[in-house]
């Protein structure tokens, strides 16, 4: 599960709000400062200090236009001042979503760099739930774009960002291709080619989407050779604003990206609402997001519109789907309550009985507790044929399920 449409639904919003963002800036004389990152469900998350006091965790993204800060109850404990309220429709097209302007709020990363003055959004209402899907406290959503003045590099295998003075940066390393890139409205966009058959080839432009926790979703509306594969599961694809996005999960062909290309790479397809206007999507046909971001190390240059990629150790790895048919949330004070949230019909979970609010107690003989939703994912997809045996509870009564994993697409 991943934030796949929250971007698409504020762009509304963020055109007319006149926000500003100074960006963060490096001690003079600093040449570069690395900030490492937790890598949590496919998420990158950054800690911030907020108005030089509170540390939060916020999701490094790529594909938001602007800061935003998820929890009001944290600006109203610091009692920032809003300057203006805007309105907007969620990614179900019906549900009224509030956000306020708060100007001029300050955050650090202590020791390394610093943004004195950045104007962000704060939500009437935590829209998002990031902690369902992430499995960890989230308190806001960081624009790339706050980075900007420096070239970012991002190891994934390290967990670390690096970020450079332009003045003194030296691109020294061969194995990193460069790829041109397209702003608009403080996005990165790439315009390359992919195959949902081995047989045609479609021109795509794609944003890249650190804030997604996927590797790939296109909009099957968008040209006539994007549109799920003929074994495409109908599915749940990802919680947006104001509602579930559904949509069809497949594997395509192969992407390009410069030199390099993947191939078998697991996509999310959803249809655009016929009455959306595309020019606040920049035309996209869809997004690149960190799982097959992942496979590279990534420097990216937004003044300069340029990405350079350079495969890291899980290049060549297989794109693996879940092998259970279920969706699961975190919820509760620590996250450490499971809930499935979906359960596909005909999968291994469906065939063993497991319903959608069932909560897992036990997974594999060891109580849930000892788990992560990272740790009960990655068991959800070991091979196939493996019985996977869980306790649920349901209505105060307890339920013994085994499933026996298979590969869905």
């Amino acid at each position: 599960m991943s934030k796949v449409a929250i971007t698409c639904f504020f762009v509304c919003l963020f055109a007319c709000a006149g926000l500003t963002q100074s960006g963060f800036y490096m001690s003079r004389g600093r040449a570069e400062v690395e900030i490492p990152f937790e890598y949590v469900n496919n998420f990158i998350i950054l800690t911030l200090h907020f108005n030089g006091y509170l540390p939060l965790k916020f999701i490094f993204d790529t594909g938001a236009e602007h800061t935003i800060l998820t929890k009001r109850e944290i600006s109203d404990l610091m009692h920032v001042q809003y300057e203006r309220e805007f309105r907007v429709t969620g990614s179900d097209l019906k549900t009224p979503l509030v956000a306020y302007l708060a100007r001029q709020m300050r955050f650090d990363i202590p020791d390394k760099v610093s943004a004195p003055s950045e104007d962000s959004l704060v939500l009437q209402e935590d829209y998002f739930r990031f902690e369902e899907y992430a499995g960890v406290d989230v308190h806001g959503i960081l624009s790339a774009m706050a980075f900007s003045k420096f070239i970012m590099r991002i190891d994934y295998d390290r967990r670390v960002l690096t970020l450079y003075n332009r003045s003194e940066f030296k691109m020294r390393d061969a194995q990193f291709k460069a790829l041109p890139l397209e702003i608009f409205r403080n996005k990165i966009y790439l315009n390359t080619s992919l195959q949902v058959l081995p047989d045609s080839v479609a021109p795509v432009k794609l944003l890249i989407d650190t804030g997604a926790g996927l590797p790939l979703l296109l909009f099957s509306n968008t040209h006539p050779l994007v549109h799920p594969p003929d074994k495409a599961l109908l599915s749940n694809i990802g919680m947006g604003l104001g509602g579930y996005i559904e949509g069809f999960t497949g594997r395509i062909d192969r992407v390009s990206l410069g030199s390099f290309s993947q191939q078998g790479v697991i996509t999310y397809f959803q249809e655009l609402d016929s009455t959306l206007n595309l020019e606040y999507l920049n035309h996209r046909n869809g997004l690149i997001g960190n799982i097959l971001l992942s496979r590279f190390q990534v420097i990216l240059d937004y003044q300069n519109g340029q990405m350079w990629l350079k495969p890291s150790r899980t290049f060549r790895e297989e794109y693996i789907y879940d092998r259970s048919g279920l969706s699961i949330i975190a919820t509760g004070n620590r996250f450490n309550t499971f809930v499935v949230q979906n359960v596909l019909p005909g999968s291994p979970a469906a065939e063993a009985g497991v319903l959608r609010g069932d909560e897992i107690v036990h997974l594999r003989g060891t109580p849930i507790a000892f788990f992560s939703l990272e740790d009960i994912q990655r068991i959800l997809q070991k091979k196939p044929g493996k019985k996977i045996r869980m306790v649920v509870k349901r209505d105060g009564q307890r339920y013994t399920k085994t499933l026996v994993l298979r590969d869905l697409i």
